[in-house]
């Protein structure tokens, strides 16, 4: 058990000071560094990976330890983008655009947030009059891609996610190791 240390050298220190003083000890040592992202909407098209025809995502964080991603997909082309269930939760907050699930009659537009619950099977669109579509994503666990009636047809998760990052990375010239920055 742990307990707090109760030594409070503060004397003649006041409360503003306080307020606005830094943590005084050290961060436990195996504690992973922070992960800040400036420009999390690049400016260098390199840094976005293709997932499909007119569809990529930018790795944010992925998680190898927890499961989990968080990228923002883009997408320009309207359609069906997938039909996919996950056994963990996903969040998303849409940047630009708009999507809809056919399963659902909301609309997910820009400036909105949606949870979907684990195990639902839905299936992503995007309206022709949209031209452009960015989505923050976390992903926990895995997307499971199904035809309409259920049966496997393929699925990405942290690991496969990864791969396609360094691969992309690679190819354009920044080098495998460029996706290693976004690992957890």
């Amino acid at each position: 058990m742990t307990t707090a240390n109760t030594a409070t050298p503060d004397a003649g220190l006041d409360a503003k000071t306080l307020q606005r003083m830094p943590y005084q000890y050290p961060q436990p040592k195996e504690a992973l560094p922070d992960l800040v992202v400036p420009n999390a909407i690049p400016q260098d098209e390199r840094i976005w990976v293709p997932q499909g025809e007119n569809v990529w995502f930018r790795p944010l964080c992925l998680n190898v330890s927890s499961g989990y991603w968080m990228n923002l997909l883009k997408v320009r082309k309207s359609g069906v983008l997938s039909r996919h269930r996950h056994p963990g939760p996903v969040h998303a907050f849409v940047l630009k655009g708009r999507w809809r699930y056919l399963e659902h009659d909301w609309v997910a537009t820009e400036g909105s947030y949606a949870f979907e619950p684990p195990g639902e099977t839905h299936t992503l669109v995007v309206d022709e009059d949209v031209e452009e579509m960015i989505t923050y994503f976390q992903v926990n666990g895995s997307m499971y891609y199904v035809d309409p009636w259920g049966k496997n047809v393929g699925f990405e998760d942290v690991f496969t996610k990864l791969d396609m990052c360094r691969k992309h990375y690679k190819e354009v010239g920044l080098g495998e190791d460029y996706a290693l920055q976004f690992v957890r």
